[in-house]
């Protein structure tokens, strides 16, 4: 097992589908995760929603994503009812992987079958620290260091950064001529700001984002009589299809968040493209972006539109060589492998120190 092929358990969200239709950070990563572990020649069983693709056996948790199905008024049973369906087969898994925040700790503290959990949200609430102080031995993955900062308890035993598929988006030869803020419109991304920089600039702001139920009355209330600025472009949601065409037409991607961003997949996305970023020195933005490099790290409105005069001095191929470096999902993975059989040795070590019978 320890050079074989391993038998892997990916559990993803119930929310979105795997890959998501559109918008959807997390169930991304897991499809890209997924997909590079199965070419690799890993027997690999996801968990996901009925309409989810994959290359992987699937098991279907939920017919379809729960944000499309209308009828599920509780989305909390759907996905204790997985914890419960993963369990009853966790052995015949090498390693399991969750991608749902601390819903396995109690349940899989009290089984044999070594697992993780990947945390791809922030960890700067309050009700978080009792939870991870509970469960100290509980294996945690962050996606940035930054991302551990509010929760130093935790037995954090790697970070690592998301990845992309190399021919997943790429440079278009398309002259660039705007800014682009691209995700979702809500109070930490504040699409707002991107709209002052774009308007202090004199670029034109071409903005592709989803806007959630919950942050509805924001959009209503703080964004929507902003787009009538003008060169303000308001284009919704896009998929992956969209994305290489949207981001090689833009000058920079604009992120000029205000809340400690756990990764921001966005940014890599544009880096994908050759695309250079403006962000704001929030969370895991110095990470991931190289000032000076891949794009300019500012502390305000006045800086971000100052770097918007400096951007043609950056070098489009240099960005896109920096992404295929170090933001491939083959990486990921591999750095996820090297991480299940450290796990799933000192599993096996355990186990054997307490007499127990091992089968490999």
């Amino acid at each position: 097992m320890r050079f074989g092929p391993m038998r892997i358990a990916q559990i993803a969200p119930l929310v979105e589908s795997v890959p998501p239709r559109l918008y959807g950070g997390t169930e991304r990563v897991v499809a890209y995760l997924t997909e590079e572990l199965v070419a690799m020649g890993h027997d690999v069983t996801l968990f996901a929603s009925g309409d989810s693709e994959t290359s992987a056996t699937l098991r279907p948790m939920w017919p379809q994503a729960l944000r499309l199905d209308p009828s599920v008024a509780d989305p909390i049973t759907p996905q204790l009812m997985m914890m419960e369906d993963v369990r009853r087969v966790a052995e015949t898994f090498d390693i399991l992987h969750f991608h749902v925040d601390h819903w396995p700790f109690s349940l899989f503290s009290r089984q044999a079958t070594p697992f993780l959990t990947t945390l791809h949200g922030r960890l700067d609430l309050a009700e978080l620290g009792p939870i991870y102080a509970r469960f100290p031995q509980v294996p945690i993955v962050s996606i940035s260091d930054a991302q551990r900062r509010p929760l130093p308890q935790a037995n954090f035993v790697a970070t690592i950064q998301h990845g992309l598929p190399e021919d997943l988006l790429t440079p278009l030869a398309i002259r660039a001529s705007y800014l682009a803020f691209l995700g979702r419109i809500c109070p930490e991304k504040r699409p707002d700001r991107a709209i002052e920089i774009a308007s202090r600039s004199g670029i034109p702001l071409r903005i592709a984002a989803k806007v959630d139920r919950v942050d509805q009355c924001y959009f209503e209330e703080k964004i929507r009589p902003l787009l009538d600025r003008p060169g303000v472009e308001f284009i919704g949601e896009i998929g992956d299809r969209e994305k290489s065409e949207f981001l090689s037409g833009a000058l920079a991607l604009l992120a000029p968040i205000d809340w400690p961003e756990p990764f921001g997949l966005v940014m890599i996305e544009a880096m994908a493209c050759g695309t250079p970023v403006i962000a704001f020195d929030r969370g895991s933005v110095r990470e991931i972006v190289v000032d000076g490099r891949t794009g300019f790290i500012v502390s305000d409105v006045k800086g971000a539109v100052a770097a918007c005069g400096h951007l043609r001095e950056l070098d489009r191929a240099t960005i896109r060589a920096e992404f295929e470096e170090r933001f491939s999902a083959r990486r990921m993975a591999e750095d996820y492998v090297a991480l299940y059989r450290r796990l799933a040795g000192q599993e096996l070590r355990t186990r054997h120190a307490a007499g127990l019978r091992v089968v490999v």
